[in-house]
């Protein structure tokens, strides 16, 4: 049974080529690391898991536990149980942080007929999860993401994949602007959260996440193909060797 089975992926944007013909299994429980030079498509195939419409599919099939999910709103695949850290994430001024995790656990819960969560067992979960990731009370009065150090903006989106517990979780340079303590602390936060039914999917140029998270598989992506997969011994000698 797969997790996500990507097969014969095509795609543009602008007309111009970005994934040629990609596939990929992801089984529950397994965790992947995909690396690959700038430019080889990495990010891309992150955005349109999570439903970017700048993309235009031009053929294939994303099957998410076995529902293609190339037709669906992002919200319709977060729903699913698809969570995609951004590289980039965005700063939303006059939103608390704690109002807006409240917000989207609660969407979460609606689409799923759940019910939802009291303010109070929210905030208590909330506050179990913090002290996981060794972060400040005061981070949830703050306004999303913004003031926040690099390494602050990655830890926080670790706290938000932490409290909506997904199937998949997608993590597009998690390691990017974190320092070694930082990427220990995230580390130990995405491995408490992984059990045989989730799976992760790890994006990055660096072998040096892999030591903290160790993948069951890596690939390489170039030229938005993925030309070889391997263990992880394979990151190592991508340190040594390049890409070339």
């Amino acid at each position: 049974m797969s997790m996500l089975e990507i097969i014969d992926l095509t795609a543009t944007i602008e007309e111009k080529p970005v994934l040629r013909g990609l596939n990929l299994l992801i089984r529950p429980g397994e965790i992947h690391a995909i690396m690959g030079p700038n430019g080889a498509g990495k990010s891309t195939l992150a955005k349109i898991l999570a439903g970017d419409p700048s993309y235009e599919i031009t053929g294939g099939e994303v099957l998410f536990n076995g529902v293609n999910i190339l037709e669906m709103a992002p919200e319709e695949r977060a729903h699913l149980g698809l969570f995609m850290s951004f590289q980039y994430p965005l700063e939303i001024p006059g939103v608390s942080n704690a109002e807006f995790l409240y917000a989207a656990k609660c969407a979460l819960c609606k689409a799923r007929n759940e019910p939802l969560p009291s303010k109070e067992e929210f905030q208590q979960k909330l506050a179990e999860k913090m002290a996981l990731l060794e972060m400040k009370s005061e981070f949830t009065e703050r306004f999303l993401n913004e003031g926040f150090s690099g390494g602050e903006k990655k830890r926080n989106e670790i706290l938000q994949m932490s409290l909506l517990e997904p199937h998949l979780a997608i993590l597009d340079e998690t390691d990017s602007g974190l320092d070694i303590d930082a990427m220990r602390i995230v580390a130990c936060g995405v491995k408490v959260l992984m059990n045989p039914q989730r799976s992760l999917l790890l994006i990055t140029h660096y072998h040096r996440l892999l030591e903290y998270i160790r993948p069951h598989v890596v690939h390489v992506m170039i030229d938005g193909r993925i030309v070889r997969s391997g263990s992880v011994e394979l990151a190592l000698e991508l340190e040594k060797k390049g890409y070339k």
